[in-house]
């Protein structure tokens, strides 16, 4: 691991410590764990794995309005 140094505000600093006692963890793992899931969050392969996975979700779904339906009711121009 690299060491490396950051600057908190207070606000930051006292929730950090609460929640690493909370969880029974040092503040320097939870801290890797939010950069790990900021990587995450903004790595492309991963983002479209996620767009993959969401894929056809709303398939087999009775209770919603056909997109046709719902298209028909919007109007292009404003409603004056």
């Amino acid at each position: 691991m690299i060491r490396t140094q950051i600057y908190l505000t207070e606000t930051e600093k006292q929730q950090l410590e609460t929640i690493a006692r909370t969880r029974g963890v040092k503040q320097s793992e939870l801290i890797r764990e939010a950069v790990d899931e900021l990587i995450e969050k903004y790595t492309p392969s991963q983002r479209l794995t996620r767009i993959k996975q969401a894929r056809g979700l709303w398939k087999n779904r009775t209770d919603l309005p056909a997109l046709r339906d719902l298209r028909s009711g919007w109007s292009r121009r404003a409603q004056t």
